[in-house]
């Protein structure tokens, strides 16, 4: 029966060896034979009982041949065959790719520009597999226009200084054995198993997932790199690999969550968490077939990424940035210093980046586990996303009800409308992935106090310029003697405030409202 293409088919093989551990003793490839003669090699993984599992996403329409082998020869794993791939009725958009100096930098296969709205669940999968709830928040998502979603394929238990999670009704360790006696070379398969359904509904849904490889090094085992060895953690990648790699909602593969952890748990910047993330990501390119994008999420924001990883271009694809700007009593509400900051650590660099992380919104009527979140209120969620907007970057934030120890999926918190009406600008109303950051423009604007200054997009053509005021001051820009239609758009609302007539040359814009009010002016001709 033909598959579509990009769809993934999925080889079912079963062997009578008696293996004392199949999942170290085997290793099963299969080699796929494109109709224009290319070859792609996928690894194979065992799944219990016997059976093995090939699964791969050809790109092309066509006869498809593959072959099945393993290096101890089981006769049972070694397959030969073929396969038709049809071109699927309606449009697909295919893999997210990386299209650096291009838009925005992302892109899907088909070359619609992707402009990353995201949530972040660390624990989905574990929740998931403790029997909770996560298709009804996932569809939601989807609804509102979410395409990512930062997920950590091994969870957490615990996140310091008091996250305990409550959602957690049974063991989510992925690995044989247990925390106190752990058995690296097997795998938990009911985890993965749940792991699975998530991926699927996520693929269905057209959901994105940024799969996190490896999570905190400064949680067990990554925090001790004596147990862990770089033997066990191949075989850890490898079923990763084999079992994700094939789904289009794979998205992206980000190696380790803060990987300056490396290799001891200690959170400053280290030169070897460099060198640890090129090899990682060399491997995981040798070893994916598919081309998904691989990256790294940063906790140190400096040195700048391109001096990090200068010694080996392109084998970090995407930098998911992190960084919350003020989250103070006095400042919190600003976020200041985000765009500072990205500029800074962002020079230079050649690849992708995805404004990945400013905090966890605070939801007051939880009990308070995490203090860094005191003042991650509605206020700084929204000024954080404009501020990463106008870096012309996709964004992605998170909530105390689904971040980590809590699992409350039933109701959005107060600043996700906020997300939504930024959304509806930057998707429905300008054309995004034609803009760009243009400080040049501003000629004076916003308070005395920091993190009150403009910031400005415009398109090359100068068709459209943009510019968001923190603060509601005027505002003074260089629009080069053009005519533009022009209204106010309030961040807070949605509402659109016509300017009245054409503007141009040096003009001085004053918003709607006065104080603390945030807005954006849209400009267009």
């Amino acid at each position: 029966m033909p598959i579509q293409r990009r769809s993934v088919m999925e080889l079912a093989l079963r062997s009578s060896a008696a293996y004392r551990n199949p999942f170290l003793d085997v290793e099963l490839e299969a080699t796929f034979t494109a109709p224009d003669g290319a070859t792609r090699t996928m690894p194979g993984f065992f799944d219990g009982q016997g059976a093995w599992r090939v699964r791969f996403s050809p790109h092309i329409a066509g006869t498809w041949r593959y072959r099945t082998a393993t290096p101890i020869g089981d006769p049972d794993l070694a397959t030969s065959g073929e396969f038709e791939v049809v071109e699927p009725a309606g449009q697909v958009r295919g893999f997210l790719r990386t299209c650096p100096g291009r838009g925005w930098g992302l892109e899907w296969e088909s070359g619609e520009p992707c402009l990353v709205l995201g949530d972040t669940m660390y624990n989905l999968f574990g929740v998931a597999h403790c029997g909770l709830d996560v298709e009804a928040v996932l569809r939601r998502r989807a609804a509102q226009g979410f395409n990512l979603v930062r997920a950590r394929v091994p969870v957490s238990p615990f996140h310091p200084p008091d996250g305990y999670s409550d959602w957690q009704t049974c063991s989510t360790w992925p690995w044989g054995g247990s925390h106190q006696r752990p058995l690296f070379d097997r795998f938990n398969l009911d985890y993965f198993r749940s792991v699975d359904r998530v991926v699927r509904l996520a693929a269905e849904l057209g959901i994105g997932l940024e799969m996190i490889m490896e999570a905190w090094g400064f949680e067990y085992p990554f925090n001790e790199r004596s147990r862990f060895t770089p033997e066990y953690e191949e075989l850890w990648m490898r079923y990763l690999i084999a079992r994700y790699d094939a789904y289009a909602s794979v998205a992206v593969w980000t190696l380790m969550n803060e990987y300056e952890f490396y290799p001891d748990g200690n959170w400053n910047y280290n030169p070897d968490a460099d060198l640890w993330a090129i090899r990682m990501g060399r491997w995981v390119k040798r070893t994916a077939p598919h081309g998904h994008i691989v990256a790294v999420h940063n906790g140190p924001r400096l040195p700048r990424f391109a001096d990090r990883f200068r010694r080996a271009p392109g084998v970090i694809d995407l930098i998911m940035f992190q960084d919350w700007g003020t989250r103070d009593a006095e400042n919190g509400w600003l976020a200041i210093g985000i765009e500072e900051i990205m500029t800074q650590a962002l020079e230079g660099w050649p690849g992708a980046f995805i404004f990945a992380e400013w905090g966890y919104e605070r939801n007051p009527d939880l009990d308070m586990r995490m203090p860094s979140h005191t003042y991650c209120d509605p206020e700084h969620t929204r000024r954080g996303a404009w501020r990463g907007l106008f870096c012309a970057t996709g964004i992605i934030h998170g909530w105390e009800n689904t971040w980590g120890p809590w699992w409350v999926p039933g109701s959005d918190q107060a600043g996700m409308k906020y997300l939504l009406i930024a959304r509806d600008l930057f998707r429905d109303i300008v054309p995004f992935h034609r803009l760009a950051p243009d400080r040049a423009r501003v000629v004076s604007g916003g308070a005395v106090q920091p993190g009150t200054q403009p910031l400005c997009l415009s398109s090359t053509e100068g068709d459209w310029v943009l510019a968001y005021l923190p603060v509601s001051a005027p505002v003074t820009l260089r629009l080069a003697g053009e005519a533009y239609d022009g209204e106010w758009f309030d961040p807070r609302t949605g509402a659109r405030h016509p300017l009245r007539g054409k503007v141009g040359g040096e003009t001085t814009f004053t918003p709607p409202t006065a104080g603390r009010d945030d807005w954006a002016l849209v400009l267009h001709r």
